[in-house]
């Protein structure tokens, strides 16, 4: 059950990063690294428990970064962050 919510987050978080524009060059490195992470676990190629480190590594990153000038994205990740500590990630 944990892990269909984590997929649904990480596929609306995928959706939202899609729909980001005007962004600065770090912006995009950072938006480009959270979209090859999570399109590799919504396509299924990878586990999360492959995954993870990574992953949340490169989410904590991004929450700092998006908190100002995107907050609805910024809110988007914690929800995925918050998802794979429940799930004791």
């Amino acid at each position: 059950m944990e892990k269909q919510k984590l997929y649904e987050r990480l596929q609306e978080l995928h959706r939202e990063l899609e729909n980001t524009s005007s962004v600065d060059e770090r912006t995009e490195e950072v938006l480009e690294r959270l979209k090859n992470d999570i399109s590799k676990l919504v396509r299924e190629e990878a586990s999360i428990e492959e995954e993870q480190e990574g992953l949340t590594r490169n989410l904590s990153e991004a929450v700092s970064h998006f908190d100002e000038e995107h907050p609805r994205l910024s809110m988007a990740i914690q929800y995925v962050l918050d998802s794979l500590a429940r799930m004791g990630f």
